[in-house]
């Protein structure tokens, strides 16, 4: 048995300069609603029912180097979902591809990276042999 759990995961929390305009291409990105506002933050609604959701915090500093933590978009395709990213204000970066997974770079109007997937089976583990 594991150890209890400090917590639930409830806000994924992104620094930037203009949370109404990321909230607006989040919202857009997730299909989404806009859950709050409270003070430099805005808050939207979760993907899932009771599923953590993303949020947004003014801060007056400018997005500096690579995110240390990104979010991964399951997409059913890539070009589509990449010409949506560019009309709401985004960018593409750049694609990868590993073992025959493509996923493609790209950036919300601030910069921030995400990654959009194509749906794989799911993963599973390796046995130790």
């Amino acid at each position: 048995m594991g150890m209890a759990a400090v917590g639930r995961l409830s806000h994924l929390v992104v620094d930037c300069t203009d949370a109404d305009r990321l909230a607006t291409f989040w919202s857009a990105a997730l299909g989404v609603e806009v859950a709050a506002r409270w003070h430099q933050y805005v808050m939207l609604t979760p993907t899932v029912e009771g599923g953590p959701a993303m949020a947004f915090q003014e801060v007056p500093e400018p997005k500096q180097g690579k995110n240390r933590v990104h979010v991964d978009l399951e997409v059913p395709d890539l070009d589509g979902a990449s010409a949506q990213v560019e009309a709401l204000g985004g960018s593409v970066i750049q694609d990868h591809e590993q073992d025959g997974v493509h996923i493609r770079v790209v950036a919300d109007p601030e910069g921030n990276e995400l990654c959009l997937v194509v749906k794989l089976a799911p993963l599973t583990r390796r046995r130790r042999t």
